[in-house]
C-alpha cells in the first residue's frame, strides 16, 4: 500500500509541475494542447502536484509499532 502510494504521488507531482509549466507557457508541447499558457492551469497544476508531494510523503513515513 505504501509503495503504491509513493509511485502514484510521485506520478501526480510530476504531472502537476507538468501542467502548471504548461499553463505558465514555459512548456508548449503538445502544440495542440488546450492547456498551453491557460492561467487556471498554473493553479490546477500546483493544486496536483501538492496533492502528490503529500501522498508521497505519506507512503514515505515508518509505521507506528
Amino acid at each position: 500500500m505504501r509503495l503504491t502510494a509513493k509511485i502514484l504521488g510521485a506520478v501526480l507531482a510530476f504531472a502537476g509541475v507538468f501542467f502548471a509549466l504548461q499553463g505558465a507557457g514555459v512548456i508548449m508541447w503538445p502544440a495542440d494542447s488546450f492547456m498551453l499558457a491557460a492561467s487556471a492551469w498554473i493553479t490546477y497544476g500546483l493544486i496536483i502536484a501538492a496533492v502528490g508531494v503529500l501522498l508521497f510523503w505519506w507512503g514515505s513515513r515508518r509505521p507506528r509499532i
